[in-house]
C-alpha cells in the first residue's frame, strides 16, 4: 500500500510543498498555544484547574 502511495506521490508536480505547509501550520499552532498559556493570568488558570474538583451546587431530584 505504501509503495502505491509513494509511486503516485512521486509523479505529482509540486507535492514537496505539502510537508512544509503542514509543518508550518503545526508549528504556528504550537507557538500560539504556548503564547496563550504563558500570557493567561495565574488566577484564571487556578480557577479553571479547580473546576473539576468543585462539588455541584444543584441537587439531583
Amino acid at each position: 500500500m505504501f509503495k502505491f502511495i509513494k509511486n503516485t506521490a512521486e509523479d505529482m508536480v509540486g507535492i514537496e510543498i505539502y510537508p512544509i505547509i503542514s509543518f508550518l501550520i503545526f508549528f504556528s499552532f504550537f507557538v500560539f498555544v504556548a503564547w496563550y498559556v504563558f500570557k493567561k493570568d495565574k488566577k484564571y488558570i487556578d480557577k479553571v484547574s479547580n473546576l473539576p474538583l468543585e462539588e455541584d451546587k444543584t441537587e439531583l431530584l
